[in-house]
């Protein structure tokens, strides 16, 4: 997929499940809850070893979904990401070597920055969509607003991602420099471990009613 085209389906959903899954079993029963949740996209982190085979897996049976690759933290994953058909990859910093070889592999990646010179470094990377982690913990949506100031004419923008849930999501969305949010609250990995789906189902909705009303339900 077109890079711009992907980016403007992740700001149409406006939340991205942030998931961490132990077993490539649950792959298709979780895929199916946030599809019926109304959110087909999802961010399988390099947190577990079965990362790799559930990316495989929904790329194969699930083709309607949306699914990236976070906490890249290795070119070994990466490339392994890629390999494995992740639309896009993510990581919690901003390694230049990660950057520049996912460039190279013609893979959409965000990588993660916290200061105005991480957001220099990273504009000069060529990277213009930035995840901000850890959100909450590093000033939320005021701290986004004021690293914006200088660089909203570069046509950067934020995926925010740590701390947030259904209480102050709508915070983060009204910022137009948001594209959109991550958030492991929508499907927790004790939630997937009981195979609790109809809550992800739930969690998934209540956030997609969230991105309508402030974005129009398109």
């Amino acid at each position: 997929m077109e890079e711009a085209r992907l980016f403007e389906m992740l700001y149409r959903y406006g939340v991205v499940p942030v998931i961490v899954v132990e077993s490539p079993d649950l792959a298709i029963p979780l895929a199916d809850a946030l599809i019926a949740g109304g959110l087909p996209v999802a961010e399988i982190t390099f947190r577990t070893a079965a990362a790799a085979e559930v990316i495989a897996t929904l790329r194969k049976e699930r083709p309607e979904m949306i699914v990236g690759a976070g906490t890249i933290l290795t070119l070994e994953h990466l490339r392994l990401a890629k390999e494995c058909g992740a639309q896009f990859g993510v990581s919690p910093g901003l390694n230049p070597e990660i950057v520049e070889e996912a460039r190279r592999l013609n893979l959409p990646f965000i990588p993660g920055i916290l200061t105005p010179s991480e957001i220099e470094r990273a504009l000069g990377l060529g990277a213009k969509v930035l995840k901000f982690f850890p959100a909450e913990e590093s000033g939320g949506p005021a701290m986004i607003q004021a690293l914006a100031g200088p660089y909203r004419h570069t046509g950067v923008k934020f995926m925010p991602t740590g701390g947030i849930n259904l209480h102050n999501l709508e915070s983060y969305l009204k910022l137009d420099i948001v594209l959109m949010v991550g958030g492991t609250w929508l499907a927790r990995k004790e939630t997937i471990a009981a195979q609790e789906w109809e809550t992800i189902q739930a969690n998934c909705r209540e956030a997609r009613a969230i991105v309508a009303q402030i974005r129009g339900d398109k």
